[in-house]
């Protein structure tokens, strides 16, 4: 998990404070729900420019280690922000 530690970010002002890959906007719950809708990792890779291999071995490890915290964040981005009109 020392590769987590390094290459995992959680700032207050930066995405909500979700965990993010180093210090981009690509954040560890929206990987994990590409792979959720059955996104090979390859086509993450493809999909999300600038991402490696490492940083999806990054992702996973954090997700192993805190399934409960992104569980929640990807339940709350389905949900949408509360009074959210279209």
């Amino acid at each position: 998990m020392a590769v987590t530690a390094s290459w995992i970010s959680k700032r207050p002002n930066f995405c909500g404070g979700d965990a993010c890959i180093r210090d981009s906007r690509i954040t560890v719950w929206g990987l994990v729900a590409y792979r959720r809708l059955g996104m090979s990792e390859a086509d993450i890779l493809e999909a999300v420019q600038g991402l490696t291999p490492a940083d999806l071995e990054a992702a996973w490890e954090y997700a192993a280690a805190n399934a409960e915290e992104i569980d929640r964040d990807i339940r709350e981005n389905e949900e949408g922000e509360e009074g959210f009109v279209e």
